[in-house]
């Protein structure tokens, strides 16, 4: 996902990178779910193995691509380059664990919401740590994407589990800090294709011992499903890095809110699930939102 786009101004192209990030990961909630429909059902940390082992080969392969023309560690205090890229890689794992827990004990709707605060935490993020400042617009407009996410996906937020609900809380909030994370590494310029091989070798391995204790046998379906899981996920992760190594996540983290429009249409597609009226209503409030967090 570094797509030759530098004729471009760079806000444009870290909203063109995450958008196309968005579709990845919509691309890899589509089979996530379609697993479990074709043979027995498989525990979240076999899900992130098998998602992050296709993930780990396609980004080795990127990386051994891209080292022939010399690879970039970045620039700085090393001991502050690494310590990034090991928080980036421990909070991007809890967040993919936390996100796939939850969506096998919640509802969907529930799940994904809770997933889609991590915008809202990668601007905090990135305010905090960074000390890149949002604007009163930025933020409103964060605020009502989040809006329309919430009529396309209509969580209950009811009589939710308690460790469910948390993790799936969990899930945006590491995946916010994960996302500030690559936004530091960008700035150090450290390379793209280092950072996802990292942190898909580091979630391989985190993912790794609960196979021992919790394995079921997958049907050659699943296994293919799985495979464009992590094919997905492939897609999400480098655009999403490359994304924030072209712009400040508070001028394009609204773009992020595109998945729920990919997840809506491949929903269609996969599964026949066709949008009411509330889903066509937070389609065009996103849409909006999208356009207004950059009118110029």
């Amino acid at each position: 996902m570094f797509i030759a786009t530098s004729g471009f101004p760079a806000v444009l192209r870290g909203a063109f990178c995450l958008v196309a990030s968005a579709f990845g990961f919509a691309l890899m909630g589509m089979f996530v779910r379609m697993a479990d429909l074709h043979g027995a059902p498989i525990s979240a940390f076999q899900k992130s193995f098998f998602r992050n082992a296709v993930a780990l080969m396609i980004a080795l392969a990127m990386f051994a691509k891209g080292a022939r023309g010399g690879v970039s560690f970045g620039e700085g205090p090393a001991a502050r380059r690494w310590t990034v890229l090991v928080l980036r890689a421990v909070v991007g794992t809890a967040g993919i664990f936390g996100n796939f827990y939850a969506l096998g004990k919640i509802d969907l709707g529930d799940a994904m919401m809770l997933n889609k605060l991590a915008p809202f935490f990668t601007v905090l993020f990135s305010w905090l740590f960074i000390k890149e400042r949002i604007t009163l617009r930025q933020a409103l407009c964060l605020v009502g994407a989040l809006a329309g996410a919430a009529l396309v996906v209509k969580p209950g937020f009811g009589a939710m589990p308690l460790l469910p609900a948390l993790c799936g809380l969990s899930s945006g909030v590491c995946a916010g800090a994960a996302y500030a994370c690559v936004r530091e590494l960008g700035i150090l310029k450290m390379d793209g294709r280092f950072i996802v091989l990292f942190f898909s070798a580091f979630s391989c391995l985190a993912s790794a011992p609960f196979l021992i204790f919790d394995y079921h046998p997958m049907t050659a379906a699943q296994v293919a499903i799985l495979a464009g899981a992590g094919a997905g996920a492939a897609i999400g992760q480098f655009g999403i890095t490359a994304a924030y190594r072209f712009a400040e996540p508070r001028r394009i983290a609204v773009f992020d809110y595109t998945n729920i429009l990919f997840s809506a249409l491949l929903g269609y597609l996969a599964f026949a699930q066709v949008p009411d009226a509330f889903s066509w209503c937070g389609f065009a409030v996103i849409i909006t939102m999208a356009f207004l967090m950059n009118r110029r």
